[in-house]
């Protein structure tokens, strides 16, 4: 909350200052970019639990059950590559606005592991597994900004601007592999889950400058920092493999196929009248969609873009 309203303050401020200038030096004038970017992550927070496990890396003694170490799995899916296109105009020599559209691909970030953890099973068969659950993201965002232009000397113009990060399209893929050990031998399974994320609004604050190559050319470097959350709506599994053969929808020793085991609701609550095994065993529907706990994932990062200007 602080942090947002020191990007609120500096907007008023921004806003303030360049009402007092005057705009002499240039004329109105529309401009595009095109960029690339590198972030890393900041604001590293605990990830959430994949499909009920915690997110921990565990290692277990040979008999599955004795826990020989646990680490915390942590992070912030704001590390990673963007590229984005932004059409700006200038008011005067001071004020202008930017709306830029990005698309942003995350690093990929390990959220649980788990080495040799007895799996029980009704059949009551020894069965040790051992795998990880990866994390990435792919957005598209709508950026609307205020722009300070600070002056240009010998080509160069500095510049700050504080705004909005509207994300349109996105989710979080996680891909979960694990060998289960058993009695018969070792079955290598695969699942892919996709999950949705609610609306939400970020915030950045950017310091810049470019560089004049020529009368409408110039290359421009931006230092961004960005800070928001999202939260999850849906989750799907679209695919589920034991040894590379398709088992989305069929029921084997390692996963129940249903609706509900497929399919995720994401809600601030789960009670009685919920569809949980969790608050309501009695009351479970296979049929429909699993109510669970939404959880926050952090898209959190500073970064350096890179790029070309072209003003008219």
């Amino acid at each position: 909350m602080k942090k947002h309203l020191f990007l609120i303050g500096l907007m008023i401020c921004s806003m303030a200052t360049m009402a007092q200038s005057e705009g002499t030096d240039k004329p109105e004038s529309w401009y595009f970019k095109l960029g690339g970017s590198y972030f890393i992550q900041t604001a590293a927070t605990e990830f959430p639990t994949v499909n009920g496990r915690l997110p921990n890396t565990d290692v277990y003694a040979s008999d599955g059950t004795t826990l020989l170490s646990r680490e915390t799995n942590h992070g912030s899916f704001g590390e990673g590559f963007r590229t984005g296109l932004t059409a700006g105009y200038r008011f005067s020599p001071r004020l202008g606005v930017e709306l830029g559209f990005n698309y942003f691909n995350s690093r990929e970030k390990t959220m649980v592991q788990t080495t040799n953890i007895l799996v029980p099973n009704p059949a009551n068969i020894p069965i040790y597994a051992t795998g990880d659950a990866v994390g990435k993201i792919e957005a598209y965002d709508l950026a609307p900004a205020i722009v300070l232009f600070l002056g240009e000397s010998n080509g160069f113009e500095p510049y700050t601007k504080v705004g909005v990060i509207v994300p349109v399209h996105g989710n979080l893929t996680i891909e979960t592999t694990r060998a289960y050990t058993t009695p018969a031998g070792v079955t290598n399974t695969y699942t892919k889950d996709v999950v949705k994320p609610n609306p939400t609004v970020g915030f950045m604050a950017t310091l810049g400058t470019s560089y004049k190559l020529g009368k409408h050319i110039s290359v421009f470097a931006e230092i961004e920092y960005r800070n928001f959350t999202v939260h999850g709506k849906t989750k799907e599994t679209e695919v589920y493999t034991e040894n590379g053969v398709d088992k989305l929808n069929t029921t084997t020793n390692f996963r129940t196929a249903s609706y509900s085991a497929n399919h995720v609701n994401y809600v601030d609550k789960i009670d009685s009248n919920s569809n949980s095994m969790l608050t309501n065993p009695d009351g479970f529907d296979n049929t429909k969609a699993t109510d669970d706990i939404s959880s926050y994932i952090g898209i959190s990062g500073l970064g350096l873009t890179f790029g070309l200007r072209y003003s008219l």
